[in-house]
């Protein structure tokens, strides 16, 4: 009865959200929070019921039968709930409704919330109508099996396990996110007291998507063996984009809540955030593309999606068309300003994201044109790469950061470049160096440089920033910076430690593959590793062949131990690497297969990453900075211009001309 008890209760969901919707968008009051609520606790025991149900191993349950089996550990069941199509999407409304609860929690009783709570009702009853009548997870089988199929092999890893409910965390926050643009659309209430509710909604969202990203590239860098972090793959895309298009509003919002400008602008932001999301989850379920990441294969189930995205997205453009002309411009500013470096940056930003998307859906539109005969066979095949984001993406977010430390030390309205510059030479200098140092100890191109150079000019123009802001305060005044800035700070300087090990893992990584017997040896960036032979040995729900490998690099030894596990089950084999961590960066050794004719003799492929550390490092701090500045923002209580005042003049002596806020 579990399984027919979650069944009702997303049926019960179903019913609250939407008088939710009804009651937000019309009478508003305690209704409207008091069923937002209710909406996100049945939908919490609904998921809860599911997730029982796979720990319990109910294989009359037809997910459960798909998905799960009674070798799986007991963490995988648990994740198994969400490991598919059907259970992401309870998850994916589970979310839905939370974000909706919590705004009813939290959020001021008014009118915009209230009309907020209405917009994500809808959004919320749709994804259930979806969820109950084209993609149900509590489905039970006439006749159950006395085991299941089991989970993806690939897909059982702890960082796979954390990394839906992140990622929905980031993709369904925009949901709410874009609630609150119809909502203030809706009343005309676009000003600066609405951005500075919506602010921490987008960074909760922003800095959830972040790890969520993080987390799928950490887990294809060790689980799929191939020692990438990142393939430009139309799933990785589908996160990418709502990405940058979060970041640039959450640096929109900025100037709309400060100066009351870029009103239309943020809003659209906030809208195409949204709809970004959606086209995301379009791409995953849908089966236009292929991918290790989808979800399913069905095309019917897919044009449900998409008519979903067509009308959530229309109806919005709409009333942001009806509205926008009517919004306020906000204060003038000069181009050499923080305004202006913001306006910049949401415009490399969009482009980027825009950039982005043409390179993802252009193969998948000439492949339908080549389907539907609309352009000749010959033509019908397209593929688009690394080198085409190279070429376009990269140099451009790369201009981006060389304005970053400016802008943030920039003041508003109107900016003096000279005492700029004069705080921030040292900087200059020291990223030059770096840059040079980088192009003639590397030899690997003028990229490295340029890459380096960037990465390090923002890390140190960051850190000369809060030097000034310190002043001569000493320490003591460090501690003293309001959370905001060491919010903004963090980030920025995970952005040029990303950059850097970006640039120099990209460009730097060596890899063979050897052909070795028991006993062999080979050598690879000052390493030395020797092939010791293998053994069987039996997981929980496995069988595994294990390498013994030593490795020998500056006078120590140790063993490590590679491995391709087979899954019987899913009939699926999965190569598990080793990975021996070090300050410079990983040494990678994943066991391949025997040679034909040459019995006991393996493939190794072995491989060094330099500061690929520094990769996932640079975004776990861009969301530590994110959720820095959600704290700040959710314990001010002080005026917006009185908190911030210490923050923009250094104590002890008058800031250049030019500086000051």
């Amino acid at each position: 009865m579990i399984a027919e008890l979650g069944h009702l209760l997303a049926f019960l969901a179903l019913a609250t959200a939407a008088a939710q919707s009804v009651l937000g968008l019309t009478t508003g009051g305690e209704a409207p929070r008091r069923l937002a609520v209710a909406t996100g606790m049945f939908l919490a025991l609904s998921m809860l019921t599911l997730i029982i149900s796979f720990v319990r191993l109910d294989f009359s349950v037809a997910l459960v039968a798909k998905n799960s089996h009674s070798l799986k550990p007991i963490i995988y069941r648990i994740a198994g709930a969400w490991g598919n199509h059907e259970g992401s999407m309870l998850l994916w409304c589970l979310i839905m409704a939370g974000y909706g609860g919590a705004a009813a929690l939290f959020m001021r009783n008014d009118r915009l919330r209230d009309r907020a709570l209405g917009v994500q009702g809808l959004l919320t009853l749709g994804s259930l109508a979806y969820l109950l009548f084209a993609s149900s997870p509590f489905t039970r089988l006439t006749d159950p099996p006395l085991d299941g199929g089991g989970m993806n092999p690939l897909l059982q890893d702890p960082a796979v396990a954390l990394h839906p409910p992140f990622l929905y965390m980031g993709y369904v926050g925009m949901s709410f996110v874009f609630s609150i643009a119809a909502a203030g659309l809706i009343n005309g209430q676009i000003d600066r007291e609405w951005a500075k509710r919506v602010r921490p909604w987008a960074l909760t969202a922003w800095s959830c998507l972040t790890i969520g990203i993080a987390l799928g590239a950490i887990w294809a860098y060790y689980e799929l063996g191939w020692g990438g972090w990142w393939f430009w793959d139309p799933v990785e895309n589908a996160s990418f984009m709502p990405w940058l298009v979060g970041a640039a509003l959450v640096h929109s919002l900025i100037v709309t809540e400060k100066r009351g400008g870029m009103a239309a602008w943020t809003v659209f932001l906030a809208i195409l955030a949204f709809c970004l999301s959606l086209l995301g989850t379009f791409l995953v379920r849908s089966g236009v593309m292929t991918s290790v990441h989808a979800f399913a294969t069905d095309p019917t189930r897919g044009l449900v999606l998409l008519a979903g995205l067509g009308v959530a997205g229309g109806a919005a453009l709409a009333l942001f068309a009806w509205r926008a002309p009517k919004l306020p411009a906000g204060p003038e500013f000069d181009p050499v300003s923080r305004e202006g470096a913001l306006v910049l940056n949401n415009l490399f930003l969009s482009v980027g994201a825009a950039l982005v998307l043409l390179g993802t859906v252009t193969p998948m539109v000439v492949q339908w044109l080549g389907e539907i005969k609309a352009i000749p066979p010959e033509s019908a095949s397209l593929s688009i790469g690394e080198p085409y984001f190279q070429l376009t993406l990269a140099p451009m977010i790369a201009v981006l950061l060389l304005f970053l430390p400016l802008a943030q030390a920039a003041p508003w309205r109107k900016a003096d470049l000279s005492p700029l510059v004069k705080w921030l030479t040292p900087a200059i200098i020291v990223a030059v160096v770096a840059g040079l140092a980088a192009l003639a100890l590397g030899g690997w191109g003028i990229w490295l440089g340029f890459g380096v150079l960037v990465g390090t000019w923002v890390v140190v123009g960051v850190g000369f920033d809060l030097w000034r802001r310190v002043g001569e305060g000493g320490v003591s005044r460090v501690f003293r910076l309001p959370l905001t800035v060491w919010g903004m700070a963090i980030a920025h300087i995970g952005v040029g430690i990303f950059v850097i090990g970006a640039t120099v893992e990209t460009a730097t990584r060596t890899e063979r593959t050897f052909p070795l017997a028991a006993g062999q040896s080979a050598e690879l960036a000052g390493w030395t590793f020797e092939f010791q032979g293998v053994r069987p040995v039996e997981g929980p729900n496995y069988y595994s062949t294990l390498a013994d490998v030593k490795v020998t690099h500056g006078g120590t030894t140790e063993m490590i131990h590679p491995e391709k596990r087979f899954y019987p089950v899913a009939d699926t084999s999965t190569t598990e690497v080793a990975i021996r961590k070090t300050i410079g960066g990983d040494v990678y050794v994943a066991l391949g297969d025997t040679i034909r004719d040459q019995p006991g003799v393996w493939r190794l492929r072995i491989a060094h990453h330099p500061l690929i550390d520094w990769v996932f490092g640079g975004a776990a701090l861009i969301a530590v900075g994110g959720f820095m500045s959600l704290v700040a923002r959710v314990r001010r209580r002080a005026p917006v211009a009185a908190t911030e005042t210490p923050a923009e003049e250094p104590a002890g002596e008058k800031a250049p001309a030019g500086v000051t806020a």
